[in-house]
């Protein structure tokens, strides 16, 4: 299949390990014109900065002339129990500093990614916006809140933004992971992985590559009539199971 993504002009917020990392490196095999943004690239973005991310969009138009796809992929997670108690006691709670962390740079870095990127992407009739949420987007998921809401947030935008922005010939869509081999997974104990795997039908964990396949296709011709979907790429998994 031809998808069709040579020198598309192609931004990847958290390009610098992961899915990110994994993405990036699949448009370019494809031949796009790659740009990562990361806070631990060169030039740093940070996503939840207005200033930053509109001066990292004025340099990706001066140089490029346009934006054909935005993969809104950097995200982070910090774990807390809402409400943690033993013995009928409290021991702790998820602290304010835990649960923003994650909404400003899961939500609302895409939300100011994406405010910044539209505009250009009106002004061409055409693009391709694509939204990292997560099966706990749908599900929920023991300690993670934060991450949770935001990733359920991700779907809403996605929805919304659908709504508004398909008459400008824009497709926007949500691709929600399941458990995935990035290296920070990796480093868990054999047991957690193990135990990842029994819960997936599929009997093991998914690889970065796997997102970024997704990702490709959706930005693709391919899949010129997917739009306001959330494609869950998890190997089955129900969760609870």
């Amino acid at each position: 299949m031809n998808l069709n993504l040579r020198d598309k002009v192609v931004i990847v917020t958290g390009g610098a390990a992961g899915i990110g990392l994994a993405t990036a490196n699949l448009f370019i095999a494809e031949g796009a014109r790659v740009v990562t943004w990361d806070v631990t690239s060169d030039p740093r973005v940070d996503v939840t900065s207005r200033e930053s991310v509109e001066a990292a969009v004025a340099g990706v138009i001066q140089q490029h002339g346009r934006i054909d796809v935005l993969i809104n992929n950097a995200g982070i997670v910090r774990d807390a129990q809402l409400v943690k108690a033993k013995d009928g006691a409290v021991v702790s709670t998820m602290d304010d500093a835990t649960f923003d962390a994650v909404i400003n740079v899961n939500l609302k870095g895409v939300f100011v990614c994406t405010r910044a990127v539209v505009p250009h992407m009106i002004k061409a009739g055409r693009g391709v916006i694509l939204n990292a949420s997560s099966i706990v987007g749908l599900y929920g998921n023991f300690g993670q809140t934060n991450y949770a809401a935001t990733k359920a947030g991700v779907i809403s935008f996605t929805k919304t933004w659908a709504r508004e922005l398909g008459k400008f010939g824009i497709r926007v869509n949500a691709v929600a992971p399941g458990f995935i081999a990035t290296d920070m997974v990796k480093a868990m104990p054999q047991k957690v992985l193990d135990s990842m795997a029994s819960k997936t039908p599929l009997g093991t964990i998914g690889e970065p590559e796997d997102i970024a396949a997704t990702y490709a296709w959706l930005a693709s011709d391919a899949a010129k009539f997917v739009h306001g979907a959330v494609i869950s790429v998890d190997g089955g998994l129900v969760m609870g199971t």
